[in-house]
């Protein structure tokens, strides 16, 4: 089957700023490329003219450009720029990837995996010190031969937001069960607090949220996708996985909580649940670590925790979604091998690392990575050093199925079931058209 991209369009903030729009934060992060660009113009090129660096979150430029001047300073006669390309296709469609790329792990990025375009990395002293658990995800989306094409270089890690005061004005625990769940969100909505604040205007946020985290504690999504695959045009009730069997018990877990959602959910976006939960008018709040940078411009005092959503009556069966939110690589076209390997090296090293990671609310990937300190995703350190996660459902699935539409539409409406016979079908007619193609 053909794959297709679909990311969260939203990465980690790393520290409180002045609020923007999102027409304001694309002409910024143009600023910050041309001081970018600027900046690492200093020192002579190592043969060749500049190493050329590809950097897919904007939002970071700034602060791989501060890195990029750092490396220079360490290595005389090699000159960084960033690629100005704000996508990664143009580069391999023209012939002329950046010499190094930093990249979200992918359905996009697992494209030119699997057609082996990166060169083999795990020569590099880097890579034995990478997790093995954390290599496998990047490995779902696709492999080429035994390569190590990607270093995994920062893990986001996902739950569900809360409001440690309100929790505690109200004698409410953090749940470990289903039923606690539902009973802390009884709890919340009798006491007059929205439970949970969704935000469906933004289709991104539902699947990144009410459908991922129904569905990753309860069906092994690497091997669902897999198998998926595997089945092809065969897909439906009758075939041995399908998303309307294997899917059913998520969408009511799904379907239950968004029967807890604020009743004018389907008009509002990202930003309005972002600044909903900073006015500390909500009790918990389906996102990711990006959105802690925002909730803390509307109030940096505001007490934040997060936990994994527990959908099993069993506490052990919970776990984090997670993703490889930026990962190393170099092309095979380089003509810069052992610059290109010497920045890869440079940005691996744990205080290089680590400090990134720190900053934008992430995890390291290496096995000597130390915890994340911020206190606001202290409930999900313990799932990541236990390896006890999974990448949402809904990056394995290609963006020519209109996921967050099937996903506004059932909640509206209740019908779970049909979306779900919809998406068995248009899996089909995917593979149909990759086996006739």
């Amino acid at each position: 089957m053909t794959i297709e991209s679909k990311e969260t369009p939203v990465g980690p903030a790393a520290r409180p700023g002045p609020s923007v729009s999102r027409r304001s934060f694309l002409a910024g992060s143009a600023g910050a490329l041309a001081l970018a660009l600027a900046g690492c113009g200093a020192g002579t090129s190592g043969g060749g003219g500049a190493l050329r660096f590809y950097l897919q979150k904007q939002e970071v430029i700034a602060y791989f450009g501060d890195l990029l001047r750092r490396f220079e300073s360490e290595n005389r006669g090699i000159r960084v720029v960033h690629d100005s390309t704000t996508a990664i296709a143009p580069q391999f469609v023209r012939g002329e990837p950046a010499d190094v790329g930093c990249f979200n792990g992918n359905l996009e990025l697992a494209r030119y995996v699997g057609r082996g375009q990166f060169r083999d990395l795990s020569g590099l002293p880097s890579a034995a010190r990478v997790r093995g658990d954390i290599s496998a995800l990047a490995d779902q989306y696709a492999t080429y031969e035994d390569r190590t094409s990607l270093l995994p270089y920062s893990l986001a890690a996902a739950g569900v937001i809360y409001n440690r005061r309100i929790f505690a004005d109200l004698g409410l625990p953090v749940p470990e069960t289903w039923t606690q769940f539902v009973d802390v969100c009884t709890a919340l909505r009798d006491a007059g607090i929205t439970p949970v604040y969704a935000t469906d205007r933004d289709t991104w946020t539902l699947w990144q949220g009410l459908f991922d985290y129904s569905v990753g504690s309860l069906v092994d999504t690497a091997d669902f996708f897999a198998r998926m695959k595997e089945v092809g045009t065969d897909v439906g009730p009758d075939a041995p996985v399908s998303f309307e069997r294997d899917f059913a018990v998520p969408m009511e877990r799904a379907r239950t909580i968004a029967g807890f959602f604020n009743p004018d959910h389907a008009v509002r976006s990202y930003a309005d649940g972002n600044l909903a939960f900073g006015r500390g008018e909500v009790g918990m709040y389906l996102q990711g670590p990006w959105a802690l940078g925002q909730i803390a411009l509307v109030d940096e005092t505001l007490e934040v925790g997060t936990f994994a959503l527990p959908v099993s009556e069993d506490p052990a069966d919970r776990q984090a979604r997670v993703n490889v939110d930026l990962a190393l690589y170099i092309p095979e076209r380089t003509g810069r091998v052992d610059d290109a390997e010497r920045l890869v090296e440079f940005l691996m090293q744990p205080e290089v690392l680590d400090a990134y990671n720190r900053d934008n609310l992430a995890y390291s990937t290496t096995t000597d990575a130390p915890p994340q300190q911020d206190e606001r995703l202290a409930g999900l350190q313990d799932y990541v050093d236990r390896a006890a996660f999974y990448q949402g459902a809904g990056t394995f699935i290609p963006t020519s199925i209109p996921l967050g539409n099937y996903l506004q539409a059932a909640i509206r409406t209740g019908d779970f079931d049909s979306m779900l016979r919809q998406l068995d079908a248009d899996w089909r007619r995917l593979a149909t058209r990759d086996a006739t193609a």
